[in-house]
């Protein structure tokens, strides 16, 4: 029975380069693979860019009303099979669609890989990360480290090169730069410190 997996992380723990490998390697066995990301995320425009600056064209750019399971099925209309769906930046999916991902495996047999972040820049779960918690069938943690050498967890969100810790879980660009650093508890609750020090 094909499975729904969450491959989660902090920032810059390679995630994206980990769905591009997976799906180099499906290719090579001669596997279709159906690549989607939620229209939210704008790096990249219709293409997965890693930190490596390799890049793979999506799919499916899913804004927060398509049905996913039904956009697969209209995809893969020219395709003989879909050997794997792999979904990037999977925290911005919505609940509902990742109980459709979840019919890919049920109904359709599909495996499906979600790579995507646990928490946000407050340390709150994104509505999908919370569902492919409760989903999945196999959960596993890529890593990364902190500046201090410590496994980091968190996502610290700085504006204009400072760190903040209010503000919409989503950014985008509103003439300011924002930037995130992968932090470990330790350094990340320092800031917190720091920034209601100021």
């Amino acid at each position: 029975m094909a499975k729904l997996y969450f491959r989660y992380g902090a920032m810059n723990s390679g995630k994206s380069t980990a769905l591009m490998q997976v799906a180099h390697n499906y290719e090579e066995n001669g596997m279709n693979i159906l690549l989607i990301k939620p229209s939210v995320d704008s790096k990249g425009d219709k293409s997965v860019v890693s930190r490596l600056d390799i890049r793979r064209s999506v799919d499916i750019v899913a804004d927060e009303n398509i049905n996913v399971y039904d956009a697969v099925h209209q995809w893969s209309k020219d395709v003989e099979k879909i050997g794997c769906v792999l979904v990037d930046e999977a925290q911005f999916m919505t609940p509902r669609q990742i109980d459709e991902l979840l019919n890919l495996t049920i109904y359709d047999n599909i495996p499906v890989i979600c790579y995507g972040l646990r928490t946000d820049f407050k340390a709150k779960l994104f509505p999908g990360s919370e569902r492919l918690f409760a989903l999945a069938h196999s959960i596993e943690e890529l890593k990364t480290i902190c500046r201090c050498g410590r496994k980091a967890l968190f996502n610290a969100r700085k504006l204009d090169g400072v760190f903040v810790f209010e503000g919409l879980q989503v950014a985008i660009d509103n003439n300011q730069e924002i930037s995130y650093e992968s932090l470990c508890a330790t350094c990340y609750f320092k800031e917190i410190e720091q920034a209601a020090a100021n």
